[in-house]
């Protein structure tokens, strides 16, 4: 059999925020001795900007637009009670370990669609314990008038057997981190003696931040400091428990973040303070397609394969786990679909070398909004406005000289590749369908997952951070 995998996957961990990543108002020892032991990836995207195209994608290998993932009603992400979601005709990566002899579960973040027939119980995994979306989608002690009343927030539990259901409403928060690692825990000792595949998507560092005092009061960067302090803390549990179970040197270690950071600015609702986040020195946050918001960190350990202590600068993407986890897992990449990761387990999880990928597309929503290739990135617009603008991002990955006007034939040769992309995938902004876009899932009677009760014994009633991102 293959190698265990463990996925921790970040929420908005911005590509500054670690110390192996340059940060100095972040602890992260845990991270950083991953990195030390492992390869650090310094040109690692993931396929959104923003959290459900993301993680539609990861899960999936295929760019959003592709599996129906760039919008969602019209809305950039997924709210709770929504009618559409991941349908289970798309196949995860846990569903083909899982076909491959692996035991598999996911904790944390799901946010592909709350509806029963989107959950990771209907994905391949074997169990969920998490928060179905955003941990902002629960009911505040005040509402943003630019945002609709949420119901209580749900924690899921259950199994692909019984499925999965709610099991507690607005979970107190600064819990919620230890809770998930004590479940990570159980399922490793409970696994020990069979490959598996385990999915940890944290909460951290998503808007608002509940954290724990302890981490607090240690934090030089406030509660985001804190919250990165949790997932380190987190992370090194996990290291720790492998090596108790003999399990370190059979076991992929993937870390990684959802998007980017929304950086040292205020949160987008809430107070004026600045946040603490960095993708320095990325420009850009979350929810844009400047390197900020798509480069991520990414750490890889696998001992007796990965190198210790390499940084790796070529192109790599999330959608290159699918294919290459199937093939150092011995398991099967669906063959009656476009999959649009590239086997990469040389560059991921062996010795290294040239990536195979030597493109990427920069979608916000349906929108093409730029192309890469190795060397040259070439934007065509930004949130509908047309941009034309050509960077060298090995000379300036801080995306600060426009080059458009002095390198035409990379214009011409990106603007070529592009329209390859849109006959594809589609390009909202001017009108193009994609010929190889399939339909997002969609259920009849959709409802939330939960309702407010005056009389419920909520955890904690009302959440009090005013915060939102």
């Amino acid at each position: 059999m293959g190698p265990n995998v463990v996925l921790i996957n970040c929420d908005d961990l911005g590509y500054g925020d670690l110390g192996c990543y340059g940060s100095t108002r972040n602890a992260s020892p845990a991270i950083d001795r991953l990195a030390a032991e492992g390869r650090r990836f310094t040109s690692f995207y993931m396929a959104s900007p923003v959290c459900s195209p993301s993680r539609g994608a990861l899960l999936t290998g295929c760019y959003p637009p592709r599996i129906g993932f760039g919008s969602f009603e019209g809305l950039p992400v997924l709210f709770p009670g929504q009618a559409v979601g991941l349908p289970p005709r798309e196949v995860s990566i846990a569903r083909v370990l899982s076909g491959a002899g692996y035991a598999t579960e996911m904790i944390g973040k799901w946010h592909c669609g709350d509806q029963d027939e989107f959950l990771p119980v209907n994905h391949g995994f074997d169990r969920y314990f998490g928060l179905p979306y955003s941990n902002d989608m629960g009911r505040q002690s005040s509402t943003h008038p630019a945002l609709p009343d949420m119901p209580p927030l749900p924690l899921l539990d259950g199994t692909a057997d019984d499925g999965a259901t709610v099991v507690e409403q607005q979970p107190d928060q600064t819990t919620l981190t230890a809770r998930y690692v004590e479940e990570a825990v159980s399922f490793l000792r409970t696994n020990a003696h069979r490959p598996f595949f385990l999915y940890l998507a944290h909460m951290y560092v998503h808007l608002p931040l509940y954290v724990e005092e302890r981490f607090r009061e240690a934090s030089r960067n406030g509660a985001y400091g804190a919250a990165v302090a949790s997932i380190d803390w987190a992370t090194g549990v996990l290291l720790d428990e492998l090596e108790a179970l003999g399990l370190a040197d059979d076991t992929i270690v993937i870390f990684t973040s959802d998007n980017g950071s929304l950086g040292d600015r205020p949160a987008p609702l809430g107070r004026p303070e600045p946040i603490g986040g960095s993708n320095l020195p990325l420009r850009g946050w979350k929810g844009t397609t400047f390197e900020g918001g798509l480069r991520v960190p990414a750490i890889v350990r696998w001992p007796g394969h990965v190198p210790t202590g390499d940084v790796y600068d070529g192109l790599v993407t999330s959608l290159d786990l699918f294919p290459s986890l199937a093939a150092v897992c011995g398991a099967e990449v669906p063959t009656d679909r476009t999959i649009d990761g590239i086997e990469a387990s040389d560059v991921l999880f062996g010795a290294g070398g040239d990536s195979p990928r030597d493109t990427f597309a920069y979608y916000r929503m349906n929108d093409l909004e730029a192309v890469r290739d190795r060397r040259w990135k070439l934007f065509f617009s930004r949130f509908g406005e047309v941009r034309h603008e050509l960077y060298d991002l090995l000379a300036d990955p801080a995306e600060s000289v426009d080059l458009a006007a002095d390198e035409p034939e990379e214009v011409a040769r990106l603007s070529s590749f592009a329209d390859i992309i849109r006959a594809d995938l589609g390009d909202e902004r001017l009108g193009i369908a994609g010929a190889g876009v399939r339909p997002i899932g969609r259920v009849e009677n959709a409802r939330p997952l939960t309702v407010f009760d005056p009389h419920h014994p909520y955890t904690v009633a009302d959440y009090d951070l005013p915060e939102r991102g």
